[in-house]
């Protein structure tokens, strides 16, 4: 992901999220040197990922695929590509967090090796129906 992306990101997202990143959250990501990753088909971003590395470990903090190119792998690919950065740079294990309804995203992070490890209670802020969703926090061993 470049500065140029951002924009486009950014709308994406706002149809994807409830509770989307903004264009200055994708920006300070890319500013603090995230690993920032998108997926293009047709030369259109398709999908896209941002990930935090710290001493020992990594978060991945968005992985998102636009709906109409769901289930092609693109989702995987970003996440193998982050493990892959993550082991790259020393990371022992990596962290993500998802809605407790997301239950594709949940197949795929169990797919590749991710385990739960934590709930957190109402984390995601309201949606439509004013209910806050949990979270649950999964980890992936790399070491």
């Amino acid at each position: 992901m470049r500065g140029g992306d951002v924009g486009y990101v950014a709308a994406l997202e706002s149809h994807i999220h409830a509770a989307p990143w903004t264009a200055g959250n994708f920006r300070d990501a890319l500013a603090a040197g995230y690993a920032a990753q998108v997926a293009e088909r047709g030369g259109r971003v398709v999908a896209y990922g941002v990930m935090m590395v710290a001493p020992g470990e990594a978060q991945i903090l968005n992985v998102s695929v636009v709906p109409d190119a769901r289930r092609e792998g693109l989702g995987r690919a970003l996440v193998q590509r982050f493990l892959t950065a993550a082991m790259q740079v020393g990371a022992e294990q990596v962290f993500l967090e998802v809605r407790v309804s997301n239950a594709p995203a949940l197949a795929l992070y169990e797919s590749v090796g991710f385990a739960h490890v934590a709930r957190r209670v109402a984390y995601y802020p309201a949606g439509p129906d004013g209910r806050r969703e949990d979270a649950l926090v999964m980890r992936k061993e790399l070491a």
